[in-house]
């Protein structure tokens, strides 16, 4: 199929693959919109069952930064890119520097970090041959590094304004919470978790990631197959996308769902899915994007101090999206998406000239 007929092609600007045989990487770069500045978004390494869905997750992802950096009020358009990782693709350094160059012959029109399956020592490799990255190793006060603690912090913020919202409760103690994935942001989204009082319940399929949980955290284990229908009070999604679907959203229990996955509806009716049954979604990119928000502030300068004033709004972000959903009987995503649009839309008008 031709990518402009591809299904997730939504007016993107450009759509790159990367190849280099010497380091055997292959990757792909999707540049969704730059209407309000370089189109920004991490890099996720990852086993594709075949190079359809590699383009699939480019192109899906590449649009959520756009709505995400939009909605977050950011100076940066959406991007994303994915390295097909494979066994005659090994992760080294070469890899990840030939992958840089790529980036470097953009022209600065994409300003990539690390996401799923990178790390910072990883964008190191990728810096020595581009200045477009982000989420580089940070010195003091300053905003850098891992990306992984902000996305956390702000997926915390907006669980605990869906659960006053939804449940009328202006505390966590007791409140149980299924979180998908625990890695990077899963395992410190658990810890804020732990310190609030909720009560935790997850699962995720690296056994590694499963011990340092259960080593560290007083949490409850089910098999990945079971997570999102446990009976609890709120589901965090923190692993892939694409786990809010007509199959499973009618045997989900719980009340609320709010966590760090991009692209966690399989589809837009999926929202009105949810929304059918009276759980309330918090859109992911409005809820996740503190991890962006920190690598807009190490790539523009600023410091720690205002990446944690800018995700303190994300939760009023969400309230005014619940508000709105609830007056007007449209489903939460919807409602995000509008404002997205809306804001990409207004920084393309051209303001009149004075007579």
């Amino acid at each position: 199929m031709p990518v402009f007929d591809h299904p997730e092609f939504d007016q993107h600007e450009s759509l790159h693959f990367v190849q280099d045989p010497a380091t055997g990487l292959k990757a792909i770069i999707a540049i969704h919109s730059t209407a309000l500045g370089p189109a920004a978004g991490g890099c996720r390494r990852w086993k594709y069952a075949s190079d359809r869905h590699a383009v699939t997750d480019a192109l899906r992802l590449s649009r959520g930064m756009t709505y995400k950096n939009a909605v977050a009020g950011l100076e940066f358009g959406g991007g994303k890119s994915v390295i097909l990782a494979s066994d005659d693709a090994p992760k080294t350094p070469e890899l990840f520097r030939a992958f840089g160059r790529a980036v470097e012959g953009l022209g600065g029109k994409y300003i990539t970090a690390e996401d799923v399956g990178c790390s910072v020592e990883d964008m190191r490799y990728v810096n020595e041959a581009t200045s477009y990255v982000s989420g580089l190793p940070k010195s003091g006060d300053e905003a850098g590094g891992d990306p992984s603690p902000m996305t956390a912090l702000g997926v915390f913020l907006g669980i605990e304004a869906a659960v006053r919202f939804r449940l009328g409760k202006d505390s966590l103690e007791g409140i149980r919470v299924a979180v998908q994935g625990v890695g990077h942001v899963g395992l410190n989204l658990c810890r804020l978790l732990h310190e609030a009082g909720a009560r935790l319940i997850v699962a995720d399929v690296n056994r590694d990631h499963l011990k340092l949980a259960k080593d560290e955290l007083p949490v409850t284990v089910v098999a990945p197959a079971e997570v999102l229908f446990t009976d609890v009070d709120v589901l965090a999604p923190c692993a892939l996308g694409n786990v809010l679907t007509s199959q499973t959203i009618p045997e989900i229990k719980a009340t609320v769902v709010a966590g760090a996955a991009n692209n966690q509806l399989s589809n837009e009716q999926d929202g009105a899915r949810l929304a059918d049954r009276d759980i309330l979604y918090a859109p992911d990119y409005v809820i996740n994007a503190g991890g962006i928000i920190n690598v807009a502030r190490e790539y523009y300068g600023g410091s720690s101090e205002e990446v944690r004033t800018e995700i303190g709004r994300i939760p009023e972000r969400l309230e005014q999206i619940f508000k709105e959903a609830e007056t007007s009987k449209q489903p939460t995503n919807l409602i995000a998406d509008e404002l997205a649009r809306s804001i990409v839309a207004d920084a393309g008008k051209v303001p009149p000239v004075a007579a």
